[in-house]
């Protein structure tokens, strides 16, 4: 059965008449036993005509009757775009710098897979003159794209019959971030028809140097990411950090350095979701990216706690979570497998099932992709299922392929992004923002499965996936973005401008507020004009350093040279000069005040005059002096102290600063919080399922020499 809209012309019937009309004519295709088939919906304004269920052969018999124009199916269209960058207000045409193309995006992943279009070089001229990178040449080939390569083994243990001693990919991750962050358009890309639209990265002209340290079985990065960063930085280089995938617990932050941009993950106004029908027509939705078409067919289901394979020692106790080799294939084969335990699609594909559900999903804004037919269903929903399993002798079912929906509720942080406070320095925000992170379609290499369940043999040139691995290049491709218009700004202007530019997100769909999306969702054109900046230098964080408590030791490592911090004025969390505020008080109802002392360096218009306006919740004063800030020079700076005072009602409050001239409104969030909101409130850390299994410690470095 499908859905069909007939097409009946026009007529001056009245609407009356016109129903009965369409009774007849859903009469004259059914079969003289079955029951009238209903008019799901009529339209009577700008065409006559209804919509209604047929079968294959009653549409073909529809749409021979006098009377009846055309017979169409009612498909869901797919959005004609891959969407993220799009969702963002970040266009494929828009003005773009020639510069861009002397920007170097280094990424620190698995490897890359040179033969995918989104790396091919046509039209790109040579490396620019400043590059002095290399190509380790084994087993690829670097272009003017790809202009660097590199790969690093760092643990002794041998390869996976997977990996290849060289800079290529064959995990599929660094292809996807890389093609993500600076890929050249690719129309018509799509993961069997899935998010089909134009992929492109945020940087297409940029070019790209890989440094692969991850492998099959994962990175191994020796402390190096807050030192590295640091020296990056030391040098004009900015770093984008994922967030991490340990949430939605608080102060699960894997990275949180305050001289690097850190990224958390939000979903895209795009959703997947996948229908079940059973056998009594019931039909339940959940989530999964099923490429698979059974073509409406019912097969017959089974409950896997019913099927164990008793002479492997297994019983229904242990099938019903469909773990390995618990089910038994000749009760199955064929089947439906009705499973309780995400091992579900892995066992399913071994005993021979024609499809799987896998029951107890907790979060449904993630989409997997798994081997065969599939779907992730809510408990409640599959309790029903399961109800209906036993309700009758013959139980049937069927999954029909994943269709894509708007969701409105967009953009939500994700729920496995990891949320703060920054376990290091807690008043110091982290994450800084949000991009799209969920559902990201990309390139793959075509040697790497699409899931890791061993029998998935699909080889696709796109795959989908989650994480903040996936919002990180985001903000990557935007900052190159950035880079190309300001090629003289530091890494601290840059993520300023980034983060005084976001788009606000609401704090009632997200209970961590700012501590799961930072400043807001990126916005790259605004971030073109922040029209002030927050700037931090080399020395700021040393200062900052020295007022953490580090010693010398530990300091000579970070910053490579020798720091005695009692000659320096070193300052507090509160003062580095960042983007953001963060107050800790103590214990809930306890009265806290506390002053920022920051520093804003006019970027935008020569002469303007800026007024501070304070949002901020009952029971609390924000005060800024002085409340005006007039600049007549570019480059000037001007300094203020914003001031926090009150008692907590809550856990977590939420409040900002907008500094505004009429033209440019730059805004930073506040976030003032007791030691509750550093505790878990979720009773488990969500475990991601291998399409969200991304490197905490994944890396985009951007080179500007």
């Amino acid at each position: 059965m499908q859905t069909y809209i007939i097409y009946t012309g026009n007529s001056k019937n009245d609407e009356t008449s016109l129903l009965l009309y369409y009774q007849n004519l859903l009469q004259q295709v059914a079969d003289s036993d079955e029951a009238p088939k209903p008019v799901l919906q009529h339209y009577k304004r700008s065409f006559n005509g209804f919509v209604a269920k047929l079968t294959k052969k009653e549409a073909n018999k529809m749409a021979g009757l006098d009377g009846v124009v055309s017979v169409f199916p009612d498909e869901k269209r797919h959005l004609l775009t891959t969407r993220s960058w799009d969702f963002i207000g970040f266009p494929r045409y828009v003005e773009r710098e020639n510069s861009e193309s002397d920007v170097i995006v280094g990424v620190i992943d698995s490897g890359i897979w040179p033969e995918s279009e989104s790396f091919n070089d046509k039209g790109f001229s040579p490396p620019p003159s400043k590059w002095k990178g290399t190509c380790q040449t084994s087993n690829i080939t670097c272009n003017n794209k790809i202009i660097g390569a590199r790969y690093y083994l760092s643990f002794e243990d041998p390869l996976s019959e997977r990996d290849i001693e060289s800079p290529r990919d064959t995990e599929g991750h660094g292809t996807h971030t890389a093609s993500t962050a600076a890929g050249i358009p690719i129309k018509k890309a799509s993961m069997e028809g899935l998010a089909r639209g134009t992929a492109r990265g945020g940087a297409p002209s940029a070019r790209i140097a890989v440094y692969k340290v991850c492998w099959v079985k994962g990175c191994f990065d020796s402390d190096a990411i807050s030192i590295g960063s640091f020296h990056a930085m030391q040098h004009g280089v900015l770093t984008v950090l994922a967030a991490g995938n340990s949430g939605p617990s608080p102060s699960t932050l894997g990275n949180f350095s305050p001289w690097a941009i850190v990224v958390a993950a939000s979903t895209l106004d795009r959703k997947f979701v996948t229908e079940v029908k059973l056998g009594d027509n019931m039909t339940y939705e959940g989530v999964s990216l099923n490429t698979f078409d059974l073509e409406g067919k019912l097969y017959p289901i089974v409950y896997g706690g019913a099927a164990p394979n008793t002479k492997g020692g297994f019983n229904k106790d242990k099938s019903r979570f469909c773990s390995a080799n618990t089910l038994d294939a000749t009760m199955v084969k064929g089947k439906i497998v009705l499973c309780e335990g995400t091992e579900g699609p892995a066992e399913a594909l071994r005993v021979g099932a024609v499809g799987v559900l896998i029951q107890g999903h907790t979060y449904s804004d993630i989409a997997f992709s798994l081997p065969l037919p599939a779907c992730y269903l809510q408990s409640k929903d599959a309790a029903k299922v399961y109800k209906y399993i036993r309700s009758t002798r013959s139980p049937t079912a069927t999954i029909f392929r994943t269709n894509e929906i708007k969701d409105t509720l967009a953009p939500v942080v994700a729920s496995f992004s990891s949320r703060g406070p920054n376990k290091a320095t807690p008043e110091i925000l982290k994450p800084d923002i949000i991009a799209p992170g969920v559902d990201i379609i990309a390139s793959w290499p075509t040697i790497s499965p699409i899931s890791d369940i061993i029998g998935d043999n699909r080889n696709l040139e796109f795959n989908i996936m989650s994480g903040t691995s996936m919002s990180c290049p985001h903000v990557s491709g935007a900052a190159v973005y950035i880079k190309s218009f300001h090629p003289t700004w530091s890494p601290a202007a840059i993520r300023s401008a980034l983060m005084t530019t976001a788009k606000q997100v609401s704090p009632n769909n997200n209970v961590e507020a700012e501590f799961g999306y930072g400043a807001g969702q990126i916005d790259p054109i605004k971030a073109l004009n922040p029209g002030l900046v927050y700037e931090a230098y080399e020395g700021d964080y040393i200062r900052f350093l020295c007022g953490q408590g580090f010693n010398a030791t530990t300091l000579q490592q970070i910053i490579g040279n020798a720091v005695i911090c009692s000659e320096i004025a070193y300052m507090t969390a509160r003062d580095l000069n960042y983007p953001s505020f963060a107050l800790k008080a103590s214990r809930l109802k306890q009265h806290i005040s506390g002053s920022f002392n920051r520093i804003v360096t006019n970027v935008g218009l020569p002469m303007s005059t800026y007024r501070a306006i304070v949002t901020a919740p009952i029971g609390f004063n924000v005060s800024v002096n002085p409340s005006v800030l007039s600049f007549t020079s570019l480059g000037e700076t001007q300094t203020y102290v914003l001031t926090i005072d009150g008692a907590l009602k809550k856990s977590i409050e939420s409040a900002s600063l907008v500094w505004d001239n009429g033209e440019s409104q730059v805004r930073s969030p506040i976030i003032i919080f007791d030691e509750r909101a550093e505790k878990s409130q979720s009773t488990k850390i969500y475990s991601i399922h291998y399409i969200c299994i991304v490197i905490l410690n994944l890396l985009f470095y951007i080179f500007i020499q």
